[in-house]
Formats: C-alpha cells, sequence, structure tokens
C-alpha cells in the first residue's frame, strides 16, 4: 500500500508540474466555442433518453429536441446563457484527447455538469447546505467525477474550490484516453482519475465524443468557451511522466541490444528504437526474469503490422503458448485482419482474454503503453484506456480449444515476439512490483 501511495505522489506531481506550463487561452492552439451572437456549433442532446432508443431512432429523437434547445439556451454578448431548463448543449463537433477550459456562473439551487466524450460528467454544485444536496456529497465542491463509481479515484474533489455565488469559476480540463484531470480556480480537483463509461461500466469511455453542457434546474452562463486538441506526443508524454521518479527501470538504452538475448539476429536498433526486421521473427527478450511487475513503452505500426509483448517467456518456446502469454501489437483495423478472433486483436491476451478495440492512434503515430503483471491478472492500459484487465487463471476456453500450459507461470522474461513486420518499440522501462 506505502509503494502504491507513493507512485501515485510522484505521478500527481509529475502531472501537476507538466500541466501548469500549458499554452494560455490566447494561444492560437484554442478554439472558441462561442464564436459569434448564436449558437452555430451547438445543437441540443439530452443522452438520457437517447441512449434508451433504437439507434436507427436517434437521429429523429435529437432533431425533436432543438425547438426545444433554442428556446432555453441564448447567447447575451459572450456568454451562453441557460436557464436552467431543455437539452444539454452539444458541440456538433466530436473530440479525443483535448484541453477544455471554461468559465461559469450559476445560481443557488441549480446544479450542472460538464459532459466529456458525450459521457457524464465533471460535476457542478450548489456546494452550501442550503442546496439541500449535502446528502450527495455536495459539500465537497465541483469538478469532481460524479458518476464514477462512490469511492472510486476522482469520484470525489481533492479540495472544495467553488467561489461564492455571483463569482465566476474557471475549470480547466484535460481529457487523454479515459484519464480526467480537473483545476477548478486553479486548484488541483481531480489528478489523473479514469472516468468511467456512465452508459456501459463494462466498456471503457468512448475514443471520441462531443463535450456537453448540461442543464440542471437553474440558470447557468458560460463563457470563455475554449478547446485545444491535444497531439500524440503531448498525449504520451502526459501519460508517461519520468520514469526514474515513479521506479521504473530502463531495460533499453536506446542504442543497441546490450541487456537482451534470442532471437537477437531479427532484431535491429534505428533511431533510437528496437525494430523487428521485415521478413523476420521469434521471441527477442530480456536477460532480466521478471515476477509482478509494470512495464511501459512506446510502439509504431506499419500499415498491418504484427508484434506481441511476451510476457513471462520461459526463454524458449512460443511466446503465446509456453509463456504466460503473448499481448497482441497489430494493426487490426487493417483489411487483413478483418476475420480475426476477438482475443486476437490488439492488447488482447493472445487466444485467451480479448481487448477493447478502437484505441490504437492512426499509423504513423507512437502509442503508448503500460501493462501491469500481478500474480494471474493482466491489466493492459493503451493511450490511456484500460482495454484489457482479465485473471487469466479464470478463463478456461480458448482459441482453437488450444491448451496453454505456460499460463499460470509465476516468472519469465519480458521480451517482443515478431511476425515478420517492422513493428517498433522505444521507450522501455520496467518496475518491479
Amino acid at each position: 500500500m506505502l509503494l502504491r501511495s507513493t507512485l501515485f505522489l510522484f505521478s500527481s506531481l509529475i502531472w501537476i508540474a507538466t500541466l501548469c506550463v500549458a499554452e494560455p487561452p490566447s494561444s492560437p492552439a484554442f478554439t472558441n466555442l462561442l464564436q459569434g451572437d448564436d449558437l452555430s456549433g451547438w445543437h441540443g442532446n439530452n443522452p438520457h433518453p437517447l441512449i434508451k432508443v433504437d439507434v436507427d431512432k436517434r437521429d429523429a429523437l435529437i432533431e425533436s429536441q432543438q425547438a426545444e434547445f433554442r428556446s432555453h439556451w441564448t447567447v447575451d454578448g459572450n456568454e451562453l446563457v441557460n436557464d436552467g431548463h431543455g437539452a444539454y448543449a452539444t458541440t456538433d463537433a466530436s473530440y479525443g484527447d483535448i484541453e477544455f477550459r471554461v468559465d461559469f456562473k450559476t445560481v443557488p439551487l441549480a446544479d450542472s455538469g460538464i459532459y466529456l466524450r458525450g459521457t457524464p460528467q465533471v460535476q457542478i454544485w450548489d456546494s452550501t447546505e442550503a442546496g439541500g444536496k449535502w446528502s450527495k456529497q455536495a459539500d465537497k465542491g465541483s469538478g469532481g467525477l460524479f458518476n464514477n463509481s462512490p469511492s472510486a479515484i476522482g469520484q470525489l474533489p481533492l479540495v472544495l474550490a467553488d467561489r461564492p455565488f455571483g463569482e465566476w469559476n474557471q475549470f480547466r480540463i484535460h481529457q487523454v484516453g479515459s484519464r480526467t484531470t480537473v483545476h477548478l480556480n486553479d486548484q488541483l480537483v481531480v489528478d489523473n482519475a479514469i472516468m468511467e463509461n456512465f452508459w456501459d461500466r463494462a466498456r471503457p469511455l468512448p475514443a471520441t465524443g462531443p463535450i456537453q453542457l448540461q442543464t440542471h434546474g437553474g440558470e447557468i452562463r458560460w463563457k470563455n468557451i475554449l478547446v485545444r486538441e491535444i497531439g500524440s506526443d503531448e498525449a504520451n508524454h502526459l501519460l508517461r511522466g519520468i520514469d526514474e521518479a515513479q521506479g521504473f527501470v530502463s531495460v533499453f538504452n536506446g542504442t543497441s541490444l546490450d541487456g537482451w538475448r534470442g532471437d537477437v539476429e531479427s532484431y535491429e536498433v534505428v533511431d533510437g528504437a528496437i525494430v523487428c526486421r521485415e521478413g523476420k521473427g521469434g521471441v527477442l527478450f530480456t536477460d532480466e526474469v521478471y515476477e509482478d511487475f509494470v512495464v511501459r513503452l512506446e510502439f509504431l505500426l506499419p500499415p498491418a503490422g504484427n508484434n506481441g509483448l511476451a510476457i513471462r517467456y520461459p526463454g524458449k518456446g512460443r511466446a503465446a503458448y509456453d509463456g504466460m502469454t503473448e499481448l497482441q501489437v497489430i494493426d487490426n483495423d487493417d483489411a487483413k485482419y478483418r476475420e480475426l478472433d476477438a482475443r486476437q486483436y490488439h492488447g488482447s491476451a493472445y487466444g485467451i482474454a480479448p481487448a477493447h478495440r478502437g484505441y490504437l492512434r492512426p499509423i504513423g503515430e507512437w502509442n503508448y503503453q503500460e501493462v501491469t503483471v500481478v500474480g494471474s491478472k493482466i491489466r493492459v492500459e493503451l493511450n490511456g484506456t484500460v482495454i484489457l484487465d482479465s485473471d487469466l487463471s479464470q478463463v478456461s476456453e480458448y482459441k482453437g480449444d488450444l491448451e496453454h500450459p505456460g499460463k499460470d507461470l509465476k516468472q519469465g522474461h519480458f521480451g517482443f515476439a515478431g511476425h515478420k513486420d517492422p513493428v517498433q518499440f522505444r521507450r522501455i522501462a520496467i518496475k518491479r512490483l
């Protein structure tokens, strides 16, 4: 528990330090989502009834909300104003990784929130006792991920940062993958917490979706509604932090394969990355043996690229069967792999447990991935989204009914299982648990 708490503290300090140098609102990288004196770029949508109807009926339901939306939302100078009723103000555009900034001012007894990727929500409360919602922990203040599971990290804000009624409040929100960081009035209230998918808790947050401003019971005014899209390099930096400060040890020096063995002739080092030679394969693995550990790395896929992470590899045989498992690294959006078994897509424990799809970056961009192995459990977080969280000891059905004799190994090497494609790996660091 002490190690976990220390890691969390280091991670928090790194995240705060990085966000403190974020670009100011005057930066051209930000787009003002309120461009004029009308509601251009916005439409009305209350997603709660929408999610209950068939997909082919949703467009009609959204269209039916537009008259109501325009009657309850107005533009007053540079402010977007809602009277406490109507469909939620929803951006026409969808967003993935973003920095979102907005000022808001509300009234007693009202509450509201900001939906990210169409999902509730960064909460806005009347945090006073007179507001009548201390039973819902409104006394803790605004900014928390209210719809996360009770006691989940981020569900309640770290501090009470709300200003008195009549004053403007400012949110600064970073959304990278499923990870959310919220500053309210320059105070950190949510620190790199995973935002749960309210609509389907068995699945991660969608990769993209609209920003929505909720209306709920009282007038709220919004201004300086700014968004900046975060590119993959910045996102990877934010997600990773500093390896050494978090107890990670680099296992690749960036220039040679020192510290690695196995099929070394099938791999080369190019521009600071380990690359599987085209047409070659086999398993390249660390000299070191690991029991429970976390590995973090970045990888770059060529079109239709295929490789894998060898977990607790015994030093010989097949990573997917003789090792604990092979975690797929694959461009599974390519037409070549249209007919794969669900347990063969990226992040899956090959042939054993399927990962969620749709979270790889476009070909040509580096992806960031962390894998945590504790006992028989494996957790894969790709670009800030948990795509696999499985206890392999509980699995008894396998692709092709093929046995996995190494599945219960307690220790082994970490490595790469090449499949003849020039997949690249860099910044590989491991922390023993």
